[in-house]
């Protein structure tokens, strides 16, 4: 059992084809392809909102506390495929959320706030303005503060600091966008 559970890709592959079998089981309410990218847009936005929350709440606060000896151990190997998953997280949930809204037809009402919309419309903005911080901000300074692309030491410190503002940034967006997230009824 230490194999398999050691093996991040085959229990990742066992639970999508328990996941395909409750599906296939015990239908949900409504449109099955509907259904599953819903649940494909959740699985990728907790994903998302998990490494963001770690980021926050144990990487950046703990790293001050760790012995400079060991700390590459963190900016080498863990950092460079946390922010792997955790870029991709973001994009494949804004994609899928932006489908979902396409498919049931209230993408432009919500993009463009409307009255009927503006909760999940105001949601759909915050979770963009933190894709975009992720993939145009946070990202590329990253690969300069971790040594993934060439930078002097200023420039390094100067990037880990804006790759930290802009990841609390996201972090104080991502409270008021799970609200409206979870908020919206419709659709």
């Amino acid at each position: 059992m230490a194999k398999f559970f050691g093996n991040l890709h085959a229990v990742l592959g066992v639970g999508l084809v328990l996941a395909l079998l409750l599906i296939a089981g015990v239908p949900a309410n409504g449109d099955l392809e509907q259904q599953t990218i819903r649940w494909l847009h959740t699985f990728f936005g907790i994903l998302w909102i998990g490494l963001l929350y770690y980021f926050n709440f144990v990487q950046i606060p703990t790293m001050p506390k760790i012995p400079a000896e060991l700390k590459p151990g963190v900016s080498k190997h863990i950092a460079p495929s946390a922010l792997f998953f955790f870029r991709w997280g973001a994009a494949l949930t804004v994609l899928f959320g932006l489908i979902i809204a396409w498919r049931a037809g209230y993408l432009v009402d919500a993009l463009m706030l409307a009255e009927s919309h503006r909760l999940i419309g105001i949601g759909m903005w915050l979770a963009l303005i933190m894709a975009f911080n992720v993939w145009f901000v946070i990202w590329p300074a990253q690969q300069k503060a971790l040594g993934l692309v060439e930078a002097d030491d200023a420039t390094k410190a100067a990037a880990a600091t804006r790759a930290m503002m802009f990841s609390r940034t996201n972090t104080l967006l991502s409270i008021p966008m799970l609200y409206a997230m979870i908020g919206f009824n419709g659709g």
